[in-house]
């Protein structure tokens, strides 16, 4: 691993779990853990690659340093790893990606470089992705009819078309590549769902 290899920033207040995933991540990336919000905030700065944030913790939750991440414009990918069940709360909420826990190597290593390469892309195919996740990520929690009378989702969902009819040009002249075929798994577990 190299000085220029991607950052990762491991909020997490669980400190065996902030190792674990230091070491899984550690061969690829360049790691900082935090255990709580406020040492999350103070270890962030333009390095950051990626923070991936637990939603409960004491004093500042995930929540709040997710809003104070984007309300100071670190550019960063965000992903939520935590034991909270998504709800339609996370449709407003801006993050990047979100893993249920308990999680396995795989699915922590997949993940991060997933958020790596759509760093790779503009910010209208970093939104895609995002939403497309959202989508994905209720549907496989979420009962059917719950979501069809949330309004939140129709609105995600709507959102998603729109955001997708605007790409679709763009996205045609991405190449085909192993990278790419991490970025897709979230779009093609989206069109799984609207079979």
């Amino acid at each position: 691993m190299s000085d220029d290899s991607p950052l990762v920033l491991v909020v997490e207040d669980e400190r065996d779990l902030s190792e674990l995933y230091r070491m899984w991540l550690s061969e690829s990336y360049r790691v900082r853990t935090a255990e709580d919000g406020r040492e999350a905030l103070s270890k962030l700065d333009e390095d950051v690659d990626i923070v991936l944030l637990d939603r409960r913790m004491p004093d500042l939750s995930g929540d709040e340093v997710l809003d104070r991440i984007r309300e100071e414009n670190f550019d960063c990918r965000v992903a939520m790893v935590t034991a909270v069940e998504p709800d339609t709360d996370i449709v407003d909420m801006e993050f990047d990606d979100y893993l249920v826990k308990p999680v396995s190597e795989d699915e922590l290593v997949r993940m991060v470089e997933n958020l790596r390469i759509r760093d790779e892309y503009d910010d209208g195919v970093k939104q895609l992705f995002s939403l497309a996740s959202k989508k994905a990520l209720l549907e496989s929690e979420k009962d059917r009819t719950e979501l069809e009378t949330s309004e939140e989702y129709r609105q995600l969902v709507d959102d998603l078309t729109e955001l997708r009819e605007g790409l679709d040009d763009k996205l045609a002249r991405l190449s085909d590549t192993d990278d790419l075929t991490l970025i897709y798994q979230d779009l093609a577990r989206d069109d799984e769902h609207d079979e």
